[in-house]
């Protein structure tokens, strides 16, 4: 036979095998025993907000199915009901009554994601007025202040926290109310909360001066806020903290809007650099805020800091969560060297969250971040909110879990303190993160994210347990694990949550799904 035949016809079975066997579609081979330590994160390193208009009752973000015109009504007289942060369309919020956060299901619901840090904050924080008085709260919050917190409010808040094995992180008002005559910040406020807090037997872990000083005017702040106005706060706050509380931890600044698209929106923002410069290394760990994008509700007609759902399983998407923590951890390196990163507070998208953040497309987004994010030495991760508004973990009216909240469930059961380093860089839409596993000296679990369309292959060495959740239709509320649908009990109870035993060999990944695998025995050195 000719050499040329021969040839021709090899070429014809090379091409039939890689078209059974294509390249870019060999296993990504996994080593639990032997992942590397690449670092670690706090005990409470997944934790949650609850906003202080919740606590308070006030106007939140309207959910996307109330539509313009039709938001719940506030009871007259309501002294909240006008406290909306300045600057933005009034007809974006909806008034919500004061959360009963002794309520049972809640907390039970809550209980199963501790340990956490749990922060009530927010800018409505900014320009609330503790009432230290167990009488009737006033008619009308005193001037300079746009609402009411009262003792029965923030004593809610200690007995959920104590019921929640959660540690509280909070923030202290700074508008027109707390200040002298010279304009300077007075700590009469925030010297009521700290004692009654003592005195009702509770506990404040860590605290923001203000939240989110890039947006000051949006916040409340005095008119002409600038960079060494806040340096001045900042010293007379932090003398006052370490004097009166000098075992809760200080975090600064909590910025945000920047390192992203949200930077678009800079009109009414302080820059982080300005005011780190100003303040000099003054806190205990650095804090900052992460919204990859405004939601549809604020986006109007500035599409460029906005995304969409066809968006939420891309790349370019994915990978904004660690471009902006990124930019805040350089900021860290020059002005506070060594510090801890605390993100305390983000989710999808700023002003509630975009519509497709209560489904199982966000869940995607939400367990990236936590694992790129903690690869990138970030120690606490708070997802806004717990139960509010559309990013909420749970439904604000009925606490029904949405995907995101069973996504954060078994990241707490699976996922220890320890970081390592997983398989080289996998495929392209193939994710992959591992920690050593909670609760089991030498075990791992390896966290697989397929974003793609296609399956994926993975080699398995030894036995495992499988944890994969999927989705119907990926744009649902209703997930699944190991194929069978979550739901939580009336009480709160959660449902079994176990793993589907597997044999070492090849594994597939389905596409559009996000997989646990945890190695009780891969008798890893650094798990031990």
């Amino acid at each position: 036979m000719p050499a040329q035949a021969v040839s021709k016809k090899a070429a014809v079975l090379l091409m039939f095998l890689a078209s059974l066997f294509p390249i870019g579609a060999q296993p990504v081979s996994l080593a639990p025993k032997s992942m590397p330590p690449i670092g670690a994160v706090d005990a409470r390193f997944q934790s949650y907000n609850i906003e202080m208009v919740e606590v308070t009752g006030g106007r939140f973000w309207k959910p996307y199915d109330h539509p313009r015109g039709a938001a719940n009504p506030a009871p007259a007289p309501d002294r909240q009901a006008a406290a909306t942060p300045a600057g933005i369309d009034p007809n974006l919020f909806e008034y919500r009554p004061p959360i009963d956060l002794s309520n049972a299901r809640l907390r039970r619901l809550a209980s199963a994601l501790g340990p956490a840090y749990v922060r009530v904050s927010g800018t409505w924080a900014n320009t609330v007025y503790f009432d230290d008085s167990d009488g009737p709260a006033p008619a009308n919050p005193p001037a300079g202040f746009n609402a009411i917190l009262t003792r029965k409010q923030w004593k809610g808040v200690l007995d959920f926290a104590h019921a929640a094995d959660a540690s509280l992180i909070t923030s202290f008002a700074f508008s027109a109310g707390t200040r002298d005559a010279a304009g300077v910040w007075t700590p009469d406020q925030a010297r009521r909360v700290l004692a009654y807090t003592r005195a009702a037997g509770g506990a404040i872990a860590a605290v923001e001066f203000v939240n989110e000083p890039t947006f000051a005017a949006v916040g409340g702040a005095p008119k002409g806020y600038d960079a060494a106005a806040f340096a001045r706060d900042i010293a007379v706050f932090r003398r006052f903290l370490k004097q009166s509380a000098p075992g809760v931890l200080f975090l600064g600044p909590g910025s945000v809007g920047e390192g992203g698209v949200i930077a678009k929106t800079a009109a009414l923002r302080l820059n982080t650099e300005d005011l780190l410069a100003a303040t000099g290394p003054v806190f205990d760990a650095f804090s900052y805020h992460i919204y990859p994008a405004v939601s549809q509700r604020c986006a109007g007609g500035m599409p460029s800091v906005g995304t969409t759902a066809d968006a939420a399983l891309s790349p370019e998407w994915l990978a904004r969560p660690a471009a902006i923590s990124a930019f805040y951890a350089a900021l860290r390196d020059r002005f506070e060297p060594g510090k801890p990163l605390w993100v305390t507070e983000t989710a999808d998208a700023g002003c509630g969250g975009n519509p497709w953040a209560s489904t199982f497309l966000d869940t995607f987004r939400y367990l990236n971040q936590l694992g790129r994010l903690a690869q990138q030495g970030v120690q606490v991760m708070a997802h806004n909110t717990l139960a509010s508004s559309d990013y909420g973990l749970l439904d604000e009216h009925t606490y029904r879990p949405r995907p995101n909240y069973w996504a954060a469930v078994l990241w707490r059961r699976l996922m220890g303190r320890t970081v390592l380093q997983p398989a080289p860089q996998p495929p392209a839409n193939l994710y992959m993160y591992a920690h050593c596993q909670a609760d089991r000296p030498g075990g791992v679990t390896v966290l697989a994210i397929n974003a793609g369309t296609t399956s994926r292959d993975l080699e398995v060495p030894l036995r495992a347990e499988r944890y994969t959740l999927s989705a119907a239709q990926p744009d649902t509320s209703a997930v699944q694990l190991n194929g069978h649908t979550l739901e939580a009990g009336s009480d709160g109870g959660l449902p079994p949550l176990t793993g589907i035993p597997i044999r070492a060999g090849r594994l597939s990944l389905p596409p559009a799904s996000i997989t646990f695998l945890a190695f009780p025995e891969a008798g890893n050195p650094a798990c031990r």
